[in-house]
């Protein structure tokens, strides 16, 4: 029975995080270089949300990475 459950928990998991990957690639977060932390942590947010991407949520997050020391 243990097993049962932890195998439908990794299914619904994985079926998850393919509908967030989906979300993002139709909003274009994969057609280009990634640039900097901002895109990152976005496409990261997105695939993690899953989907609730399609239920409106529309993640963005802004990040600062610090600047080198001269």
């Amino acid at each position: 029975m243990e097993t049962e459950a932890m195998r439908f928990a990794s299914i619904v998991l994985v079926l998850w995080l393919i509908a967030g990957a989906v979300a993002a690639a139709q909003r274009g977060y994969y057609t280009g270089p990634v640039e900097n932390c901002n895109q990152v942590a976005t496409i990261a947010v997105t695939i993690v949300a899953g989907p609730l991407n399609y239920l409106g949520m529309n993640p963005k997050i802004a990040c600062q990475t610090p600047k080198p020391s001269k």
